[in-house]
């Protein structure tokens, strides 16, 4: 195992100047490991890359050497466990919650996807979890203080360590409303510069350090996102966080020499973390595809990065070599993790349907352009609904159908967030209002709009020419459209329809509804969507 830790030479970093209220007379050594966006990965891909059992033996081997070593250790996530592959998704995560208590994490940051289900599950996952879950901005609206633990202090080797949760403020627009009401959620700048001076103040910690789900955008531009990590280290006082330990936008956070993203970072190559106004950012890109390793040289006021890494966990070349040395799964994390993978795929077995050519959901399509795969989701949700027409927004597709066989867990990684299936008689009017809002999402966004059996153009930034099944839209004439239930309650941003009196919701899911389709069209020619 020693020989798949001896990796490319680690870059030697410029040192981080901050104020220090302890004064050491020996240099002490602080080691954070780091992970984030797991979405339900608990077991290898078809591929036998990541996986937690393989995350286990890299992470002890990590920890034992830096113990021997007589660095402090410490391990966080960035968030959003939850959501993405059915196996997990239909047992609520609990294999990778339990799984994390197992690898020994000793804090996350709570994510938008960790309110994918009703709150009452987020509680006994963080019971599964045993470890601090934190968000110090997610307010209770009783009595406003924090709904979940803030912060929490971690006494290593020698050190104190400080460790602040943080979450993006866009969960209450990308996560379901009903999940999230009753919650606040403040500007993380607010939260930090609340806690963070009473945290040093109580405890006079050796590093502090902001654990977060918000997101990493290279020069502070996030579009249409909430402000990230960037920003936050930016408008905070210099010397108030000595690092940032990251999640959501799910990329490896590597820039070169002159601060830009690295575009040339590639598994197994040297990784060089941002820095913003004397605070390191790092984010270990996503499903444990990585580990990410930042050691750290404390000597009195200064402390200096002296190496980084992210460590690939069995992610594959092209020729499907191993990228390094191949790391064995843990005998026991996989014992443990086995009987849930089996009961999750007994869940799941079975096709559904036949497609004859690849279904487009890549996140780089569905938020960008039409696709095919959005098309053939509206087909489904209208003919459950018998609907004239039907919107979705792209954020909500969240895997590709493949040529072939269509599987029960195909759909499910289309669909796993179980969303109900609703819709809404519009007279034209008002559905002229209602495209002006939703027609003007951006690219690059979850809200991105698919839509199918319907057409219009945009002149002076208002939707004109607006057709349903090519004709167009007559006064005193009603039209049918489906809606998940999610965007029908505001999620994404979209206008809140739900209350009106011309909307309807039905206890079918965009799953259900989408598994009966293929059963009952398949064949189905892609061409013909």
């Amino acid at each position: 195992m020693r020989n798949l830790l001896i990796l490319s030479t680690a870059v030697l970093l410029s040192a981080c100047h901050f104020s220090s209220p302890k004064q050491s007379q020996q240099a002490e050594y602080l080691t954070v490991l780091h992970t984030n966006d797991n979405h339900g990965r608990f077991w290898q891909n078809e591929k036998g890359e990541y996986g937690m059992a393989a995350r286990k033996t890299l992470i002890d081997q990590l920890k034992s050497d830096a113990e021997r070593a007589g660095h402090a250790v410490i391990l966080l996530s960035g968030g959003d466990i939850n959501t993405g592959v059915p196996e997990s998704d239909l047992q609520f995560a609990e294999p990778d919650f339990r799984g994390m208590s197992r690898l020994g994490y000793d804090a996350m940051a709570i994510g938008n996807h960790e309110f994918d289900n009703t709150r009452d599950v987020l509680a006994k996952q963080i019971e599964w979890a045993n470890f601090p879950v934190l968000s110090a901005n997610i307010l209770d609206n009783t009595n406003q203080v924090p709904a979940y633990e803030p912060y929490t202090i971690i006494e290593r080797a020698g050190l104190t360590i400080a460790v602040l949760g943080l979450t993006t403020t866009d969960t209450v627009k990308i996560a379901n409303p009903k999940h999230v009401h009753g919650l606040t959620f403040i500007e993380p700048l607010a939260a930090t510069e609340n806690w963070v001076p009473k945290i040093k103040a109580k405890y006079q910690p050796d590093v502090m350090i902001a654990v977060t789900h918000m997101g990493h955008y290279h020069g502070a531009n996030h579009g249409i996102n909430a402000p990230g990590d960037v920003t936050l280290a930016r408008q905070l006082p210099t010397g108030m966080l000595d690092l940032i330990v990251g999640g959501h936008s799910q990329e490896p956070v590597c820039v070169d020499d002159n601060g830009n993203a690295d575009i040339a970072f590639a598994p197994g190559k040297t990784c060089k973390p941002d820095k913003q106004n004397g605070v390191w950012i790092m984010q270990a890109h996503e499903w444990g595809k990585y580990v990410g390793k930042a050691v750290f040289r404390l000597d009195g006021d200064t402390k200096t990065l002296i190496s980084y890494n992210l460590i690939p966990v069995n992610l594959k070349d092209k020729s499907g070599a191993v990228i390094g040395a191949t790391i064995q799964e843990d005998p026991q994390m996989l014992a443990f993790l086995k009987p849930f993978q089996e009961k999750g795929q007994t869940q799941i077995a079975g096709a559904v349907g036949y497609v004859d050519s690849f279904l487009d959901g890549r996140r780089s399509t569905v938020r960008f352009k039409q696709s095919n795969l959005a098309d053939l989701i509206i087909n489904a949700q209208m003919a459950a609904v018998e609907a004239d027409f039907g919107i979705i927004s792209g954020g909500g597709i969240r895997d590709s159908i493949e040529q072939g066989d269509v599987s029960y867990k195909d759909v499910l990684k289309v669909h796993p967030f179980k969303n109900r299936i609703t819709h809404i008689d519009w007279k034209a009017s008002d559905l002229i209002d209602y495209l002006n809002t939703v027609a003007k999402f951006p690219p690059d966004s979850g809200a991105y709009l698919q839509f199918h059996h319907i057409t219009f153009d945009m002149k002076n930034n208002k939707v004109t020419n607006v057709r349903v099944a090519g004709k167009p839209l007559t006064d005193g004439k009603t039209y049918r459209m489906s809606v998940n239930s999610y965007n029908a309650s505001g999620g994404d941003g979209y206008p809140k329809i739900n209350h009106l009196p011309e909307y309807t919701a039905t206890d079918l899911t965009d799953a259900q509804v989408l598994k009966d389709y293929f059963q009952k069209n398949s064949p189905i020619k892609a061409v013909d969507l």
